[in-house]
């Protein structure tokens, strides 16, 4: 499971299990990145049900 976030110009990807974890990034910078994982964290389990409902599980 995981969560691409996209920014201008930039994408980063974060694993969702088993734990919140940088899993790609592609032009974002370090300050993007850390807010981007914030509310990743903040949101996790919304994302999480969002999957899914998209995926199946």
């Amino acid at each position: 499971m995981h969560v691409h976030v996209m920014g201008q110009n930039c994408e980063a990807k974060f694993w969702l299990e088993p734990e919140i974890e940088l899993s790609v990034n592609k032009g974002m910078s370090v300050v993007l990145l850390k807010k981007a994982e914030n509310l990743v964290i903040q949101r996790q389990e919304e994302i999480r049900n969002a999957w899914k409902t998209h995926f199946g599980g």
